[in-house]
């Protein structure tokens, strides 16, 4: 019988050979009972290749059917592999460096300098661009495609030329042959060792570990803003947080984060945290944290995420606070559930909400970016049956496409770290929170992707009706401040502008740097990422942005001061559990602790 008890790491306090082989046959033997226990059905994909393969069908015969553009791309191909050629004898002659193709601004695979210093490591990174830019140009050159058959297309090239990067290659990577020589090799054992326990792990399915997680606890060191859990339901428990003024605002702040992922993204500890800037700044803070569903919960549709959500959760405050009125944030898909139940309120002449404010959240789906390549009809369907048998999405699942969209900072950069140099993987809060996915309800879900993504009902008049009414966002009166990012590739900044102009009311929409977690967990004290702001609202969002105004530093100063007008006077500090709910447990409470792998 095998000894479980792993041989201590050498005197370096690396681990040693005998060490990473035991590893080895540990998680071998825990991968072998996981492939012989999993369901058949499990599938870690969104993908409906029956759909990718119909749009590459219609590329090629839009293709085809222009042979003067399928004749000349050889030619294109030729012209670049001879800049490459002469390129590479002035470099070997030492007349110049070879420098025909460079990587994209951002693009972090090649900073190794042997990519740039060593001629045969050049060569192969600038042959690689070369041909990856010719192979995405034969899309975009192509006519005739309809607008998803092209999304679709280019997507799944890029992931392909993405995948077949030299970078993700041990032959070809010079810091992975470094590192093997430094070693002996055992870096690549070690990297076998983390495949096959992330592989054990994930249940057979390739969970690639983004950070140590075993250096956090959600409760300790994220997620740990004090405060109580006072109300609570089947979908959602309401997080109350505790005082640190001794007066605050009259109306309470009440936060409505996507469940897609859990709400401590927005309490990332100390310095980062969102939740302790309010707090700090005078607010009584309401969260609402999000239940990750079974299938026992499959039933749950988007009508009653707004019931048992927000609406559950003001008469939960107001019996909490004595305040009939408050002011509301939603983050992303929590800021689209905020438009729906505005419009559902002004639809019952329904006015306790004072503001809003919306978090990258989109309104109009018109353009979603490339999460499109994985909304159709097909695509649906294929979703559809997945949860029907389970009774919820898998947040594996959802974490996977969204990864895919920034496949080499998300996917590949963790593949050659953890499993091509056998490193551990960072200890990066963010990115702890990216991987604690939740899971979807089959009829909520089903219904979201179709009416908002596929079908963009939301911004059209009574296109949706919840709990028997049909809803209108151009009804929707309150003050709201739009919150987005430049770089965002979940909720394009353009999109979230059109949706902010669709409302009623007065509108502010501010636009800060970077993406869609960065550009909003950006605390004053990062000194990081300035913003743009501009008092119109011109039709075309890239009129907006030609005509803003730059500002340096963090735009959660700009909401404070606009948020502060709508707060109302400033009353005694409210403990939790000092008004109509009493404490049923210590912040963060239990549903944010329960987790999916």
């Amino acid at each position: 019988m095998a000894d479980d008890k792993a041989p201590a790491a050498n005197a370096a306090g690396e681990p040693s050979l005998r060490a990473t082989l035991h590893r080895i046959l540990k998680a071998s033997n825990a991968l072998s009972h996981e492939l012989g226990t999993r369901p058949a059905f499990l599938d870690d994909s969104l993908v409906d290749m029956s759909s990718v393969a119909k749009s590459f069908a219609a590329f090629a015969a839009r293709q085809m059917s222009q042979p003067r553009r399928w004749m000349l791309a050889p030619l294109a191909l030729t012209r670049a592999a001879t800049r490459l050629s002469t390129g590479t004898l002035k470099a070997a002659l030492g007349r110049e460096p070879l420098d025909v193709a460079q990587p994209h601004a951002g693009d972090r695979r090649f900073r190794d300098p042997a990519w740039n210093d060593n001629l045969y490591f050049n060569i192969i990174k600038q042959c690689y661009l070369l041909m990856a830019r010719w192979v995405m140009a034969q899309s975009s050159d192509v006519q005739g495609l309809r607008p998803h058959q092209r999304r679709q297309v280019d997507f799944y090239l890029r992931q392909y030329v993405d995948a077949l990067a030299p970078t993700n290659f041990a032959p070809t990577n010079p810091s992975v042959i470094r590192a093997a020589l430094d070693t002996g090799g055992r870096n690549l054992l070690e990297g076998l060792a983390n495949m096959l326990e992330d592989l054990a792990r994930g249940r057979g399915r390739l969970h690639v570990r983004m950070t140590d997680q075993d250096a956090f606890q959600v409760g300790e060191n994220v997620a740990n803003t004090p405060g109580k859990v006072v109300y609570q339901n089947e979908l959602m428990q309401l997080i109350q947080y505790s005082p640190t003024t001794e007066q605050v605002h009259q109306r309470p702040l009440l936060v409505i984060p996507p469940w897609i992922n859990k709400y401590y993204i927005l309490d990332l500890g100390e310095e980062k945290s969102f939740v302790r800037f309010w707090v700090d700044n005078g607010f009584t803070v309401f969260m609402i944290s999000w239940v990750n569903p079974d299938e026992d919960l499959a039933c749950k549709s988007f009508d009653d995420y707004m019931l048992e959500g927000p609406l559950e959760a003001m008469d939960a405050i107001e019996r909490a606070t004595g305040e009939r009125e408050l002011n509301v944030i939603g983050y992303c898909i929590g800021g689209t559930l905020l438009s729906a139940t505005l419009a559902y309120m002004a639809a019952q002449d329904d006015r306790r909400v004072r503001s809003a404010t919306f978090f990258v959240s989109l309104i109009d789906f018109t353009d979603v970016g490339d999460i499109s390549a994985f909304i159709d009809e097909e695509m649906l369907e294929s979703i559809d049956d997945a949860m029907n048998r389970t009774g919820y999405l898998d947040g594996s699942q959802m974490a996977t496409a969204f990864n895919m969209l920034r496949s080499n900072d998300l996917i590949w950069s963790f593949f050659v770290n953890n499993y091509l140099l056998g490193k551990k993987p960072p200890t990066f809060d963010l990115l702890y929170w990216n991987s604690d996915s939740t899971r979807m309800p089959a009829a909520m879900h089903s219904f979201y992707l179709r009416n908002m993504y596929l079908e963009n009902r939301l911004r059209e008049p009574g296109g949706i009706e919840l709990a028997g009414v049909p809803i209108d966002v151009r009804t929707i009166k309150v003050p709201s401040y739009f919150a987005s990012a430049v770089e965002d590739h979940i909720a394009p900044w353009t999109s979230v502008y059109r949706g902010a102009r669709l409302l009623g009311g007065p509108a502010r929409f501010v636009l800060g740097k970077s993406g869609h977690i960065a550009g909003i967990v950006n605390p004053p004290s990062a000194d990081k990422y300035g913003y743009w702001t501009h008092r119109g609202r011109p039709q075309d969002p890239q009129a907006w942005l030609e005509n803003a105004s730059y500002q340096e530093g963090s735009w959660w100063m700009d909401w404070l001061r606009w948020i502060s007008r709508h707060a109302g006077p400033k009353v005694a500090a409210r403990e939790p559990g000092g008004g109509g709910l009493k404490v049923i447990e210590d912040a963060p409470g239990s549903y944010v602790k329960k987790r999916t792998v």
